[in-house]
């Protein structure tokens, strides 16, 4: 059978591939150290879910409209206010299938086949394939560990061609949680007002934050940048609830629109029980959310005084997000058995295979020397995976 030739411009997540194999040593009675996974370890807060079931008991498992229903934006909205300090329509806003999805339906929207997309490397791993989905070009941007793998005015104007149409900016980062600061941002929006470039602004980890930083985005800087900029967030990570899949944008009305246009003939609405959860978590107590931080940040520091110990690799340090990018390209070129380690791939492999450690290789973010390590996990996940790690590596020669 001859599949679209859309098909062979994506590859697979690699983040889910990895998850997929050590899911099935674990079948196969073997211990492994999932540092893979995007995802918390927490339960979703318990007024939550009692929100989801009495959703159920009351019958609300119908349709709802297409962008989400009116408590919810509003409730949104009220985030917005709150943490942006900007105040949008609910015409403005759309709910969708988790923040992927509304990165999804932007790219149909907003771009067409010719068009260039600015994709900052490293860059969460979907980005490049959503903008072909598109018909698009990504525009891979490499950023540097000593400029705390930020994307600056200068690099971004360098790659700005005639065809360029967007950005996608991600702050706090997936996978090296940097954290971009009002003045940063501010120089970037010079050269993005210039050009007249839209701005996918994915904020979805804006609430987990370290060091005391305050949030920051571009949408927040001025009233004419906020027209170029698109704002995408959702529940997933701040609330522990990656499975309801529950996201959401702001934008200009005109692009909200089309985005409720596309998404009618797609998913139509997201799941009813699912919005009233979300609604439950944006408008209840907020103690399970700093509880999740602290706990973040903890394991944040252990995993680097951890990593510190180990020779040969480099953590950098986040300052948001759940991810610790370790430089692990001193290992390139050593061996195990007859087998050689020649890049992220086969030192990710070889910590799976033979030591149940499972990590994401750096290339699926665009930049081969690195792998990436969740802290998303317990305390005694950390210091077992990483005892493991230290003795795995130094079997290398």
């Amino acid at each position: 059978m001859q599949l679209a030739e859309r098909m062979s411009k994506i590859k697979p997540s690699a983040t889910f591939a990895i998850s997929s194999r050590a899911r099935e040593l674990r079948a196969q009675g073997l211990e492994v150290i999932n540092f893979s996974i995007g995802e918390p370890d927490f339960h979703t807060p318990e007024h939550v879910c009692q929100a989801a079931i009495e959703a159920i008991r009351q019958g609300f498992t119908k349709y709802t409209p297409v962008g989400g229903i009116e408590e919810l934006k509003d409730a949104i909205i009220a985030e917005f206010e709150k943490y942006y300090g900007l105040s949008y329509e609910r015409s403005q806003v759309i709910v969708s299938c988790g923040a992927k999805h509304s990165l999804y339906n932007l790219a149909q929207v907003l771009f067409n086949p010719g068009d260039q997309v600015i994709v900052p490397a490293p860059y969460w791993v979907s980005y490049p394939d959503i903008v072909r989905l598109a018909g698009a070009e990504p525009v891979v941007v490499p950023t540097l560990e000593e400029n705390d793998f930020k994307l600056t005015a200068a690099i971004l104007e360098d790659h700005l061609t005639e065809r360029c149409r967007g950005l996608i900016l991600n702050s706090p980062s997936n996978p090296t949680g940097t954290v971009y600061s009002s003045e940063e941002l501010a120089e970037l929006a010079e050269v993005v007002l210039q050009h007249r470039l839209l701005v996918i602004s994915d904020d979805i980890y804006y609430r987990i934050l370290f060091d005391g930083l305050n949030w920051n985005s571009l949408a927040m800087l001025d009233d004419e940048l906020r027209q170029y900029t698109i704002v995408v967030n959702g529940v997933s990570k701040t609330y522990a609830m990656t499975g309801w899949r529950i996201g959401y944008l702001a934008a200009p009305a005109e692009i909200a629109a089309a985005v409720n246009k596309i998404q009618g003939q797609n998913t139509s609405n997201p799941n009813s029980i699912a919005q009233k959860a979300a609604l439950a978590a944006l408008t209840g107590p907020q103690e399970a959310v700093q509880y999740m931080v602290d706990k973040y940040e903890q394991r944040r520091q252990l995993m680097l005084s951890l990593l510190e110990k180990i020779p040969g690799v480099r953590a950098f340090r986040p300052a948001g997000a759940f991810y610790v990018f370790v430089n692990c390209s001193a290992f390139y070129g050593r061996s195990f058995a007859s087998d050689t380690i020649e890049n992220s791939v086969d030192l990710a492999s070889y910590l799976l295979e033979k030591a149940q450690i499972a990590t994401v290789p750096g290339i699926a973010f665009g930049e081969d020397g690195y792998l990436r390590f969740s802290f998303a996990t317990s305390v005694q996940v950390i210091e077992r995976g990483l005892e493991l790690l230290s003795t795995a590596l130094s079997q290398l020669h």
